[in-house]
């Protein structure tokens, strides 16, 4: 089975997740950041699209960590990237961030925190759904197998809905 044949979850998942992102900025834009909220951001500075200043990115090969808390400006956000100017020794940058880029977002004041994985614009890692087990004939379909292996499990919604 090729991947044009699966449903690509992962990818789903992952834009969901990116809009959980997004929206949270989009709050801040419109209100600022209530209480104590505030965000780290860490992001793979050489990826596509991605500007920053030369001496960041030579300071930060591969990944840096923002924290949107006190003195940032500009804040701004769309359906593919990100924008934000702060002070770097006094003097202020702007930096551009693709969502795609991000690789953890947290605010810490809450306890949250989603970490993604990279995925291009290519089908991301070899994906084979027979590699998937959802066995559960060896232990009386607690959807576990042996040595505490999780496996899959099939949930019925119907368990969910309100009953007239």
């Amino acid at each position: 089975m090729s991947n044009q044949d699966v449903l690509r979850y992962d990818k789903m998942v992952e834009a969901a997740l990116r809009g959980v992102v997004r929206q949270a900025i989009q709050e801040v834009m419109k209100d600022g950041l209530p209480g104590d909220h505030h965000f780290y951001i860490t992001f793979m500075t050489d990826y596509p699209g991605v500007s920053i200043p030369d001496y960041l990115r030579e300071r930060y090969p591969g990944e840096m960590t923002i924290v949107l808390q006190y003195q940032f400006y500009d804040l701004a956000v769309d359906a593919e990237k990100m924008s934000v100017t702060l002070s770097f020794n006094n003097v202020p940058e702007k930096l551009t961030i693709p969502l795609a880029a991000i690789s953890i977002f947290a605010d810490p004041s809450v306890n949250f925190a989603l970490q993604f994985q990279p995925l291009g614009d290519d089908d991301g890692p070899d994906f084979d759904p027979d590699d998937l087990s959802f066995d559960d004939d060896d232990d009386g379909g607690k959807g576990k197998k042996g040595k505490g292996e999780k496996t899959g499990e099939v949930v019925s919604l119907d368990q969910f809905r309100k009953k007239d």
